[in-house]
């Protein structure tokens, strides 16, 4: 039982790669404005008002839009990057599979920041 349970672990590092198996790929951004209650658009879409959190894929890039009447539109970039840990767990892993499947799936990205937080001037 303990062979299989073994090999059972053996297979699932192989087919995944660590960022696959651990990293959240639609983890929730938190969005606040001071003032509160500005509208939010993430890449033009209506996703609420301030404050408020909202699931987005950490392999693409966003252009977040606060706005409120009576204060100009303030326009805020979301970024992600190649999280650099999940590499060198792969890496320190040794098997090229999982950095493979890691990149293709792009498991391995996370955005610059998780918390945006804007100020509105009048």
């Amino acid at each position: 039982m303990k062979k299989l349970l073994g090999l059972g672990l053996v297979i699932v590092v192989l087919l995944f790669g660590c960022a696959t198996l651990f990293n959240d790929k639609n983890p929730a951004v938190s969005f606040m404005s001071q003032p509160e209650a500005a509208k939010i658009y993430v890449n033009g879409s209506y996703m609420g008002e301030t404050p408020t959190a909202v699931k987005l894929k950490t392999d693409k890039d966003y252009t977040i839009e606060f706005r409120k009447e009576g204060y100009p539109t303030k326009t805020y970039f979301l970024n992600n990057k190649v999280g650099a840990g999940w590499i060198v767990l792969d890496v320190l892993g040794g098997l090229l599979i999982p950095i493979l499947i890691d990149a293709a799936t792009g498991a391995w990205y996370e955005f610059t920041e998780e918390n945006v937080i804007v100020i509105l001037e009048g």
